[in-house]
């Protein structure tokens, strides 16, 4: 990395976050929707050196899309767990915990549709014989958050999406 790019990057630490803001509007050409000085500091120093080094390839931008429009984010551990042996069991036994769970108050039995209007469009969603997630637009989903964020294009709640919480 160049020595003067260094020096700017240094320099960020000694700014306000008024200047840093003002910055960050002049390097990305976008309005700035934070005021989190840390934060303004990577992007700042990100877009510098991307601008001095190169960015990222058109290609590798179309891949990292791709790859993020794929990945569903696991934020909990999965439900199925391996439990130790017993002391008195044979070393090579392993028990799995039941997955079943209750199903929840709030979805329609299964084979029942879901339907929803969003901008015009009429969203119908099967409710699954097999207990194992929904149907949509000929796909297979565990979750109605999974199509809502499809439908959408943003992490919504699905049962708030599909208007399917329960009444107070």
């Amino acid at each position: 990395m160049p020595t003067t790019i260094e020096r700017e990057i240094d320099a960020l630490q000694r700014m306000t976050t008024s200047e840093l803001v003002e910055r960050y509007e002049e390097l990305c050409n976008q309005p700035c929707r934070t005021r989190h000085r840390a934060y303004l500091i990577r992007k700042i120093a990100w877009r510098m050196q991307a601008n001095a080094e190169g960015d990222l390839s058109e290609r590798a931008r179309r891949r990292a899309a791709e790859l993020a429009d794929d990945a569903e984010v696991r934020v909990m551990a999965p439900r199925t767990q391996i439990h130790p042996p017993q002391p008195d069991a044979p070393p090579s036994a392993t028990r799995a915990v039941s997955t079943a769970e209750p199903r929840d108050p709030r979805l329609p039995p299964p084979g029942s549709a879901i339907v929803r209007k969003y901008k015009g469009r009429t969203i119908r969603v099967v409710v699954l014989d097999d207990g194992q997630g929904f149907e949509w637009d000929g796909q297979r989903y565990r979750t109605l958050t999974a199509i809502a964020k499809k439908v959408t294009g943003s992490h919504l709640n699905g049962f708030r999406f599909f208007q399917l919480e329960a009444k107070p």
